[in-house]
């Protein structure tokens, strides 16, 4: 099979278009023919090595433990190994392998079969690759960590990327008011997406309009973590998602001395099949659904991480394969 693989941490010019051996499924796991693969945050910090903690936390340190990128997959059943009992051949599927060994920029990947759900009828492979890791990422962040309640007021700063355009949709649908934050060129995007309100950070700096918030989800923030604790309300929270080492430092290192104002934490991406099937709820109910900003195939993979490192994407980028 094709697949795009990196033997070296660098830019996105150390990803190589090879014929590899197609993998074949093991006990308990499907072998799915790759139709679409979402690109996350956590893919270019994979391909760099960089911040240097991905290393450390089972990457590898000289070289990559996985050469092919690609955590967030949707495609078709081909093949189930022994013990298969949920999916058969023919099945279409979508799921977040970042915790299995990744591989979704390839022709075909196999997986155990808890980490896959049907994919609904009605979406397609592309957008089904857009949903898995930064929807569950924001569905975790508002109500594991952030423990939103309908009527609170939420602040999502960042709210044109991935994860944030799920925030403000799941916020909306669990009954939030909505603040987006975002730059001039998003404010339409976010207003459609269901914000009550929309604040453009070149015109106006959230953390100075007197407004206060229940829940402040930030996703590569950016911002002192100052700016976000004036803005809590008594007993509010803090959620950063993603952001600079220094902005992960200072929620280590300050976060238990401001938490008098509020409460401060961290959300990372856990793959979670229950988590994917609630959002999927939401997107067949019609309250979420996938914000798309460009498609590569698999051959153009390396232009399309440079264009997400220029980070001006509005929700997702796709690789079709």
């Amino acid at each position: 099979m094709k697949a795009m693989i990196y033997t070296e941490y660098g830019s996105p010019d150390a990803l190589q278009l090879k014929e590899v051996a197609t993998p074949q499924p093991g006990q308990g796991e499907v072998l799915v023919k790759v139709h679409a693969t979402g690109l996350n945050a956590a893919d270019r910090y994979k391909l760099s090595g960089a911040p240097f903690i991905v290393r450390l936390i089972g990457d590898g340190l000289r070289q990559p433990k996985h050469p092919i990128l690609g955590a967030d997959v949707a495609g078709v059943v081909e093949a189930a190994g022994r013990g298969v009992t949920r999916f058969r051949p023919g099945d279409a599927v979508y799921g977040d392998l970042s915790g299995s060994g990744w591989g979704g920029l390839a022709e075909y990947v196999a997986a155990p079969e808890h980490v896959w759900a049907l994919k609904l009828a009605g979406i397609s492979f592309e957008q089904a690759a857009a949903v898995p890791m930064a929807a569950v990422t924001a569905l975790q962040g508002l109500r594991d960590k952030g423990q939103i309640r309908a009527g609170q007021r939420v602040l999502v700063y960042g709210a044109s990327g991935g994860v944030g355009t799920f925030a403000v949709q799941i916020a909306k649908a669990l009954g939030a008011e909505v603040t987006a934050v975002c730059s001039s060129r998003n404010v339409e995007m976010a207003r459609a997406l269901g914000a009550d309100y929309v604040l453009d950070y070149t015109r106006e700096n959230f953390a100075q309009n007197g407004r206060r918030y229940d829940l402040v989800l930030a996703v590569n923030g950016y911002r002192p973590i100052g700016d976000y604790q004036r803005v809590l309300a008594p007993d509010g929270v803090y959620v950063m998602v993603g952001g600079t080492m220094k902005q992960i430092f200072q929620a280590l290192l300050l976060g238990p001395l401001l938490s008098r104002r509020g409460r401060v934490a961290a959300v990372t991406a856990r793959p979670n099949s229950g988590d994917l099937a609630a959002v999927g709820e939401l997107l067949q109910a019609g309250q979420v659904r996938p914000v798309i900003d460009r498609c590569y195939p698999l051959a153009e993979t390396a232009e399309a991480f440079r264009y997400l490192g220029r980070e001006h994407a509005r929700g997702k980028v796709i690789i079709t394969v």
